[in-house]
């Protein structure tokens, strides 16, 4: 449910706040006041196009803010948390920004999202339905959706089913398709990747043995360098008077006085450790000063190994690791190539298993629509009368492709919606015969219909091409409708305007300099007050009284329902 809607620089609009509430919402204002340009705002909160027409004048930027309740709605609870969002309290901000430079910024709980993500968690929290939305409905594509969100939990079951069975298929394919081809063809991949695979296998390639080489190398090209420097160090430690014998003596006078103190015991100690420590370091660098000499025959194995390990990575992979699942892999393929016909043989009859279990399903799924098609058109029908549209006739009809190989998670049904608004005149495509007035109310109906109780319903204005009784009717169904959901609404009728539970005019206001509109919550005597400005009243009782009998009427209708 939408709790505000904060607006600022939007078109006419310099700074506005609109809080809804449950039930029925209705903004109403003259023509040119801006009604529609409300809806445009949060349809760009919500992922619409990003338009810098719609910036006001002598601004930079124009901002949407729209918060919402999701306490019953877990589709946005599960989405939120795939995003590592949290909403506390249950409630959600989504802010999107606009500036001139056509740079768009979208703010979801503070935390910054792409466009993708924001649509995704949107279309959990609201419907939006204008001329646009109208136009969307007449495609093929959005008329299956239609079909398969009335079916529901049946529908999505199936899919949930048809989608492995897809993944199988390609997979499968996939195995045949890289088969080998032809028996010719294989002859030549079996030689290159039997010359690939003892290439690899005769290197005997070892964990880190590049590293240890390029160290052992680097040794030998500054062994001279290196004799200098342990020479050198050497001889502090092990020449008269030098390191060792220093610290011989300083022990041996330590250790001459250790009786009289554990403390000069402790020291005596510490200079024993070191002097073994020194004595143990200068071994071993004469160690290394005996064994240090440059081999030749060494170096130029230690090239020769680089080289092979070196030309091994640029045909194979980057490391050790990469040349190593290469020779996997090559293995397996040798190994599948080799056994061609058994594997062709088994691929193409689960291949086949699989198109006939996925054909299976498709059947079951076009029998479950055509099945729930029949139901829904019939109570489509049903509203549309109650709309006044006494001679209208709806049918969905569901054609599947000849082609049960297609492979797709919406299986082979072509859906098409066919309409007719008068007696004596066959169905035919949507698309081609109904009108704007016809389409309102239908969209109403299919709501009505198809209603699952969450989020929020806005409808712009689609109430227009219709008047008096329908008006009325169109009135109640929305009463009706908005008991258990959420409804925002643009209307110029009379009656739409006395069944709102909330109301708002949208008023442009013209000082002589500037432009603006305003949005002005309306309380009971503010309603009446439009009511009698929407029916051409001259402000006398007789046109306040019948506002006010509009108003009781509706309220009277409200308690039954």
């Amino acid at each position: 449910m939408i709790l505000s809607l904060k607006l600022k620089n939007i078109a006419l609009v310099e700074s506005a706040e609109i809080e809804f509430n449950k039930g029925l919402n209705v903004l109403s204002g003259e023509t040119g006041a801006g009604k529609t340009v409300i809806i445009s705002a949060v349809n760009f909160a919500l992922g619409g196009k990003a338009d810098k027409t719609m910036i006001r004048h002598g601004e930079t930027y124009s901002e949407t803010e729209v918060t919402f309740d999701i306490s019953n709605n877990s589709d946005a609870k599960e989405v939120l948390s795939s995003f590592l969002i949290d909403a506390d309290d249950d409630i959600v901000i989504v802010k999107r920004r606009l500036t001139l430079e056509g740079k768009s910024t979208i703010i979801i709980n503070g935390n910054s999202v792409n466009l993708t993500m924001l649509k995704n968690l949107t279309s959990t929290l609201c419907d939006i339905y204008g001329q646009s939305e109208h136009y969307s409905l007449l495609s093929s594509a959005n008329q299956l959706k239609v079909l398969d969100k009335y079916i529901g939990s049946e529908v999505i079951s199936l899919k949930e089913e048809i989608s492995p069975i897809i993944s199988k298929i390609k997979e499968l394919n996939a195995i045949l398709e890289n088969s080998g081809g032809s028996e010719r063809d294989r002859e030549l991949k079996l030689d290159l990747l039997s010359y690939q695979i003892n290439e690899i296998e005769k290197a005997d390639l070892q964990e880190n043995e590049e590293e240890e080489l390029e160290e052992k190398r680097k040794i030998l090209h500054n062994i001279e360098k290196i004799g200098e420097v342990l020479s050198t160090v050497n001889a502090i430690f092990t020449e008269d008077n030098q390191a060792v014998d220093m610290i011989s003596t300083a022990y041996g006078k330590l250790n001459s006085i250790s009786s009289f103190s554990e403390e000069y015991s402790a020291l005596a100690e510490r200079v024993y450790s070191l002097k073994a420590e020194l004595d143990d370091v200068s071994s071993e660098i004469e160690n290394s000063l005996d064994n240090l000499n440059f081999d030749e025959e060494e170096n130029q194995r230690i090239n020769e190994r680089l080289d092979l390990i070196r030309s091994l990575k640029r045909k194979y992979g980057n490391d050790y690791f990469e040349i190593i699942s290469y020779l996997e892999k090559s293995k397996e393929e040798y190994d599948a190539l080799l056994n061609f016909e058994k594997i062709h043989s088994k691929a193409s009859k689960d291949l086949e298993e699989n198109y006939q279990t996925l054909s299976k399903l498709y059947s079951k799924l076009s029998k479950l629509r055509v099945t729930k098609a029949k139901e829904f058109s019939s109570k489509i029908e049903v509203e549309l009368k109650t709309l006044g549209m006494k001679s209208a006739r709806f049918n969905i009809s569901v054609l599947p492709n000849e082609n049960d190989r297609v492979l797709s998670i919406n299986g082979i049904d072509n859906v098409e919606f066919t309409f007719s608004a008068n007696a004596g005149e066959p169905l035919k495509t949507m698309s081609k015969i109904i009108s704007g007035g016809e389409m309102s109310r239908f969209m109403l109906a299919m709501k009505i219909v198809s209603s699952d109780n969450s989020g929020s319903y806005i409808f712009d204005e689609i109430d227009s091409g219709i008047s008096g009784d329908v008006a009325k009717i169109v009135a109640e169904k929305f009463a009706v409708l908005s008991k258990n959901i959420q409804i925002i609404t643009i209307s110029h009728l009379p009656q739409i305007v006395s069944y709102g539970d909330v109301s708002f005019k949208i008023e442009k206001i013209d000082d002589g300099s500037t432009t603006k509109t305003n949005v002005i919550p309306l309380d009971y005597d503010g309603k009446i007050k439009e009511i009698v400005r929407i029916i051409g009243g001259d402000g006398s009782d007789v046109s306040y009284n019948h506002a006010k009998e509009l108003i009781d009427k509706a309220n009277k209708f409200k308690l039954t329902i």
